[in-house]
């Protein structure tokens, strides 16, 4: 890793839920404070507004320098860059404690005198300044290790769908050579197309869009070897086609529809892919008509596909995303919803 490309342990100071945080964990800190140095409770509110107004003084021009250096701070190693946050937080205090003693009377601040308040305040300012450095160290190294698990637990699922969908597509070909060799070329070049799509989403997350593309590019070569026994509805709401999920996500549902619900009967049936998006959220369906006496099969051939995509899309979104299965109007359904979250954004 290049030293340009260094990312810091440091949360972004100028976002405002940041400095929210810092304004209330000043205000708490404040308080304790003041409640330990305060001996009558009828001064407890004025010593508490001044102790607040002080350490917010100290905080918040830290957070907006740390702000400020971000840049330059995201090109150091996580210890010089914790270092120079540390320096910046005693610099900064010292300049408050001159600012407020030049300003006011120091006995009005702290009843104590100019030395005092000043060890006082790179004394507490040091030590807290560590910790909270210390804990967000320790808190972006946890994250860190999050997402590696999440990465390589989401990798690690989407290759277990490859192989099966090249199973069955292949399996296509070889039905096709013996009576329709040109279709059968066809169908190679399509999935020379859809498996080109495929791989170049190894390694990263996909759009609705390209998700919608594959699915399209999936059925047309399905189209080819089934003719009028399969029959598609698309029913997509406006969508945002830029919105992130997992790759090969909606194919193998659809692909599970076709030979699970379609290819078994003889007279064919009907795939209905159903989009909408409500509230920040994403929901796509995917159902598909059942031949007599199937449906328990049907389930038991679902399962570890459906089980697959269900992890897949636990592993980038958590608990926000979700899969359901069920009978919908005679028909079997998979609903999937996730958060939506726009790629670029």
């Amino acid at each position: 890793m290049g030293k340009g490309e260094w990312k810091s342990f440091l949360p972004d100071f100028c976002g405002v839920r940041m400095v929210l945080a810092v304004v209330l964990g000043t205000v708490v800190l404040a308080m304790v404070v003041a409640l330990a140095s305060t001996e009558a409770l009828s001064e407890l509110w004025s010593r508490f507004s001044l102790v607040a107004l002080y350490s917010l003084w100290i905080t918040l021009v830290s957070a907006a320098v740390i702000c400020l250096s971000k840049r330059w701070l995201g090109n150091m190693s996580h210890a010089s860059a914790g270092f120079a946050a540390w320096i910046v937080i005693l610099l900064v205090s010292l300049a408050v404690v001159e600012t407020t003693v030049w300003l006011l009377p120091v006995e009005l601040v702290a009843g104590i005198g100019h030395e005092q308040l000043l060890l006082r305040t790179l004394g507490i300012g040091g030590i807290l300044a560590a910790l909270v450095l210390r804990y967000l160290y320790e808190h972006y190294q946890q994250r860190q290790r999050e997402l590696a698990e999440n990465r390589a637990r989401y990798l690690a699922l989407q290759a277990r769908i490859r192989p099966h969908f090249l199973f069955n597509s292949l399996n296509t070909v070889i039905s096709l050579i013996p009576r329709d060799p040109g279709k059968a070329q066809q169908i190679l070049h399509d999935l020379s197309d859809l498996f080109r799509a495929g791989m170049a989403a190894e390694g990263r997350q996909s759009t609705l869009e390209e998700e919608l593309e594959l699915t399209r590019q999936y059925l047309e070569v399905e189209q080819l070897r089934l003719g009028k026994r399969l029959r598609v509805q698309w029913e997509l709401q406006a969508l945002p086609m830029t919105a992130r999920m997992p790759a090969l996500l909606l194919q193998p549902l659809v692909e599970n529809a076709v030979y699970h619900g379609v290819e078994p009967s003889p007279t064919g049936g009907e795939v209905i892919l159903f989009g909408s998006c409500r509230e920040g959220r994403l929901q796509l369906s995917v159902s598909n008509t059942l031949p007599e006496g199937e449906r328990e099969n049907h389930r038991r051939g679902n399962r570890m596909a459906l089980e697959n995509v269900r992890q897949r899309l636990q592993a980038l979104f958590g608990e926000a995303a979700g899969l359901h299965t069920g009978m919908v109007d005679g028909r079997y359904q998979v609903r999937i919803w996730m958060p939506l979250q726009e790629a670029g954004v």
